[in-house]
Order: C-alpha cells, then structure tokens, then sequence
C-alpha cells in the first residue's frame, strides 16, 4: 500500500462513484441486474397517502424494501394486500424470490404467516430486539 492515498469523512456520500463502481463490478460478474422499482400506496378517499410497500426486482429476486400502515390500519388486511400485489408484481416482472428484513418488534410473525422462513437473524439489534431476515420463493 502506498502512503499516497488518504481516507477522510464526507457527508456528502460520493454515489456516483462508489454506487457506479459497484455497479459495474456486479455487471461484470453476474450480468446486468435489470433493477426495477417497485412502490403501492394506500390512499384514503380523499387521496392522501397513509401507507405502502417499497421494493426492488433484480436479477430473479424481489426485494421488499419497506412495508409501512399506521398502527389503526393494521390487522385490517391492508398489509396482506400490499405484500401480495408487491409479490405479484414482482413475479410478472421476473422475480422468483423474494427477502425481507424486520424487526423483532416489527412483524416477522406477520410475514411468517404469508410462507416467508427467517434464514438469519441479528441479536440485540438494536439492544433487546433482534433483526430477521427473511426469504420466499415466488414461483
């Protein structure tokens, strides 16, 4: 290693560089990954958004980026409905998987019930909660 090189702090991330060079690697070893955003909303009558789903498709995989209902909304179906279209979506898209993470706190339980398994987990992250992660074969 050479000393002619310097590592320093930004708050200004350089995306374009690091994301772009990234990128290019990944192409170069396992093809172009074809992203596709996805994004559902849950509107009221008036038209506001009060919830919805985010995600990505790349590659053959699906993933659900975040999943979000006000807690008066929740256990009304909302969410089963927005896991589903997302899934759809996704597979009319080229997805044959799909993964997820939440929190211990979260729903995992939820997502559980919809036939995703936990394939990893962090404990105490954050402190006294644990992260899942979580996977589903869509075809």
């Amino acid at each position: 290693m050479t000393n002619d090189y310097t590592i320093t702090f930004t708050d200004q991330p350089a995306w374009d560089i690091i994301g772009g060079g990234l990128t290019i690697f990944n192409h170069q070893h396992a093809g172009d990954d074809r992203p596709q955003r996805l994004c559902f909303v849950l509107k009221v009558p008036d038209g506001a958004i009060v919830g919805g789903v985010i995600g990505i498709v790349y590659w053959d995989w699906l993933a659900v980026d975040l999943l979000y209902l006000p807690e008066e909304l929740r256990g009304q179906g909302y969410g089963s409905q927005l896991l589903t279209v997302i899934e759809e979506e996704g597979r009319r898209r080229g997805a044959r998987h799909v993964h997820l993470d939440t929190f211990s706190f979260q729903a995992p339980e939820f997502y559980q019930r919809h036939g995703y398994r936990i394939f990893g987990e962090l404990s105490d992250f954050p402190p006294g909660h644990t992260r899942y992660y979580l996977t589903k074969e869509l075809t």
